[in-house]
């Protein structure tokens, strides 16, 4: 397989280089070499013409050789840095270490662009097409990009299940190279379990011999009753000895025949036949037509020998893949295989005798009836969802088909091993209901911003007529201070969902828990005692300190509501390294280095039912009107937004802890830091300018335009972005344009857009209940400033000064 490099300097992908010219000991070719030696004597004859001096002329020449000849002298010298100019552009190499057979590989830079790239990747891709922008299916393509910057950030990211077509696609992202300005990006096809498969390998194999030397003829055949495959056993009763070159697509059909007593034969053995025993096992669901499995056995045999047919049927059974065993025409278990155990949890020497002793009570009665149904003797079927015994939680899907021609069996069941299916069913539904949570929880939390922010505006307006002292002062503050206290609920709303903006910063976490240590004694009381521990070398984390203090703060509060009659809280950080997380074996959590906080208590701990539940949003144990049920989902919130895992660990009576793991910091290069900038003065409440305020949110709007009408701005206000373009087309003169982001018909982005194209250095002030993070990845919008909702009515006056300043400055630094 080759590769294909970066392209070449003319845009032409480059796939090794061309035939060299003979070169001189020194690194240059001959041709080079009489080129220069032209050159030299060109210029000595233009110096002895122009001054006529033969001894200048001599001595220029002279300085010349002097000059060639050291220069040899020093490439012999150091042959090593031409050998690595030579080696850094070696593209054969690099072609090499790409090269795969079965993973996709790419390399980009970190500019975005395609460095390198193997003959797969463009075969699976349609070309050499630049990650993460491929043809994939659904929102691939959006999480291959999620990928891609967790590399950036992290040094790996992973996405499993990617899709293109019918190919399924697991990709790894690793940043490289040197300065790790490099991002590998590795595809590998995920493999699914195709039964038919491996039962086609199987017959094809040494089990295919095995199973025709026990006396068990073997075909498997196609939904349209073509045969795929068949062991040598089967071929030879069937077809004889000189036909079996070509068998596969022939009608398995035609190869058996019944009497009229109904006894089964191979056609081909004509009237001295030896009748058959036939087992079908179809490898499709009940509801849809598939491959089948066909078992036969010899027929013709005595009571005596009744044990070995038996056994024939069970070392088939045995050799399959999928869970199936034999009960009697009573309903007891004959025999289950290994698979049928391992599916059905039964521990090896331990024979169940009926069905029913496998599931829970509930699910005995109707598994019996069945099974009675089923064991007249018709060859047919059906599926019953059942609850096992020790996985009540999990119901799976078992299959009963009534056979015949088995000796004492009457019915065959069929189980299938979906412990692994049901957990990735848990964790997408999971994830799922997650999610949706999370959108609402955002959604409510916008519309809460829009009505605090009206709220808010209207005390701080009522405020400034009411001095302290007056009657209704008291009122207006306290209607102030629960607005402010329904914000920090808002405020917890975008933390579980993941969409607050974070200031990350590089921090160690003993300083954190440092900073917040005197504000958790008095949370704690005098019946809890605190308890620290420091781990030593702890790496550095980024991570926003604020949200972090609250991520503290809540699993403290949590663990002391949880020892109501005193106890101890202890909280411990130490490092994690890599080798450490291969140990613990999670699959969550990748494998890296990282800073573990851990914070634990000696209450009655956590039910075990009640465990997997705790991060669910207002899922709460206390009293009502004790807890909101968000504290701990906003912990996760955060610490999954800071890229952070978080594991909740308790035995009844024995306490509960808590342990945050955060990836350690690691710089990107050894450039220095950049100063920190100054903190701005504080802006001025009062100004002058004509101002364009769009807001669709009538009481929203109303507030701010007598905010800014207060701070001395002239006010043109507008409903709706196509409004908004109206009145500006109108006005001669605009200094400041505030508009909110989501608004129906034409949201803000789309309006400043428009406004932008007549007068490109037009301020803009986006005010808004979503997370600036979010809005700013969605707008792409240069020069904008942003004030989040819910605000008062001096920091909206703040804030458009400070956007009025920034204009200036643009302006005169342009100038």
């Amino acid at each position: 397989m080759t590769a294909t490099s970066l392209p070449s300097a003319d845009g032409d992908f480059s796939r090794g280089a061309g035939p060299a010219r003979p070169a001189m000991p020194g690194g240059l070719s001959r041709v080079d070499l009489a080129l220069v030696a032209g050159l030299a004597l060109v210029s000595v004859a233009l110096l002895f013409w122009a001054t006529r001096d033969a001894v200048l002329a001599g001595g220029f020449l002279a300085g010349l050789a002097v000059a060639a000849g050291g220069l040899l002298f020093v490439r012999r010298l150091f042959p090593a840095a031409a050998a690595a100019e030579a080696a850094a552009t070696d593209w054969t190499m690099l072609r090499q270490a790409v090269a795969h057979d079965d993973v996709a590989i790419a390399v980009t830079d970190r500019g975005g662009r395609l460095v390198c790239a193997n003959d797969l990747f463009a075969t699976w891709m349609g070309g050499f097409v630049t990650p993460p922008g491929l043809p994939l299916d659904g929102a691939g393509a959006e999480r291959l990009k999620d990928a891609g910057r967790g590399a950036w950030r992290d040094g790996e990211g992973v996405v499993e299940d990617l899709a293109i077509g019918a190919l399924r696609l697991r990709a790894q992202v690793t940043r490289t190279g040197q300065a790790e300005d490099y991002l590998v990006w590795r595809f590998a096809a995920q493999e699914r379990l195709d039964l038919a498969g491996e039962i086609v390998r199987h017959l094809e194999g040494p089990a295919g011999r095995t199973l025709g030397e026990a006396g068990v003829m073997a075909a498997l055949v196609s939904a349209e009753g073509r045969l795929r495959v068949a062991n040598q056993a089967f071929l030879l009763r069937a077809l004889g000895e000189a036909d079996q070159a070509h068998y596969a697509g022939r009608d398995a059909a035609q190869m058996l025949r019944l009497d009229d007593a109904g006894a089964l034969y191979f056609t081909n053995e004509g009237d001295r036949a030896t009748p058959v025993r036939l087992i079908q096992v179809p490898l499709a669901p009940a509801d849809s037509v598939g491959p089948m499995l066909l078992a036969l056995i010899d027929e013709d045999i005595g009571p005596a020998d009744r044990g070995t047919a038996q056994s024939y049927v069970e070392t088939l059974l045995s050799l399959l893949p999928f869970g199936l065993a034999m009960v009697d025409r009573d309903g007891r278990f004959l025999y289950m295989n290994r698979a049928f155990k391992r599916a059905a949890g039964v521990a090896e020497g331990r024979l169940p005798r009926y069905p029913g002793d496998l599931v829970v009570g509930e699910d005995k009665g109707p598994l019996a009836d069945m099974i009675r149904r089923h064991s007249s003797g018709q060859q047919v079927g059906g599926d019953l969802s059942i609850r096992l015994a020790g996985q009540s939680d999990d119901p799976v899907s078992m299959r009963v088909v009534g056979v015949r021609g088995l000796g004492e069996a009457a019915v065959l069941l069929s189980l299938k091993d979906s412990s692994e299916e049901s957990r990735l069913k848990r964790q997408v539904a999971q994830q799922s209901k997650m999610q949706a949570v999370g959108q609402l929880a955002g959604g409510v939390a916008h519309d809460f911003n829009n009505i605090l922010t009206a709220v808010l505006g209207s005390c701080d307006l009522m405020l400034m007529r009411h001095t302290p002292g007056d009657s209704d002062y008291d009122d207006i503050q306290q209607i102030r201070s629960n607005a402010n206290r329904a914000a920090s609920l808002t405020r917890q709303l975008l933390a579980f969902s993941r969409q607050q903006t974070l200031r990350p910063q590089i921090l160690q976490l003993p300083d954190v828990i440092s900073e917040v240590s005197h504000l958790l004694k008095r949370l704690m009381g005098d019946t809890v005692e605190l308890v620290v521990h420091h781990g030593r070398g702890l790496g550095a984390v980024r991570a926003d300190p604020v949200q972090l203090e609250q991520v503290i703060i809540n699993l403290a509060v949590n663990a002391r509501d949880a020892m109501p009659g005193g106890g101890t809280m202890t909280i411990e950080t130490f490092p994690v390294s890599t080798a450490e997380v291969r140990v613990m074996g999670s699959e969550i959590m990748p494998p890296a280095d990282y800073s573990a906080l851990r914070i634990s208590d000696t209450g009655s701990g956590i039910p075990a039912d009640v465990l997997p539940k705790i991060f669910e949003p207002f899922f709460t144990t206390k009293d009502v009107g004790k807890g909101t049920g968000l504290g701990l989902s906003t912990v996760y919130g955060i610490v999954k937004q800071s890229a952070g895992f978080i594991f909740a660990d308790s035995k009844p009576g024995e306490g509960a802890s808590f342990t945050v793991y955060l990836p350690v910091h690691r710089a990107t290069g050894d450039a220095p830091a950049l100063p920190v900038p100054a903190a701005r003065p504080k802006k001025s409440q009062w100004g002058t300018g004509t101002i364009l305020l769009v807001e669709d949110e009538d009481m929203v709007r109303a507030v701010a335009e007598r905010a800014l009408v207060r701070a001395g701005y002239n006010v043109v206000a507008a409903q709706q972005g196509e409004e908004g373009l109206e009145r500006f087309d109108a006005m001669d003169k605009i200094d400041l344009v505030v508009s909110d982001v989501v608004m129906p018909v034409m949201d803000g982005p789309a309006m400043v857009r428009a406004m932008r194209a007549k007068k490109p250095d037009l301020p803009i002030l986006f005010m808004s209940g979503y997370a600036e993070e979010q809005l700013r990845q969605s707008i792409d919008i240069d020069h904008v400033a942003f004030l989040p909702k819910p605000f008062s009515v001096a920091q909206l006056a703040e804030a458009v000064s400070a956007a009025l300043d920034d204009a200036a400055h643009r302006n005169s630094d342009g100038g």
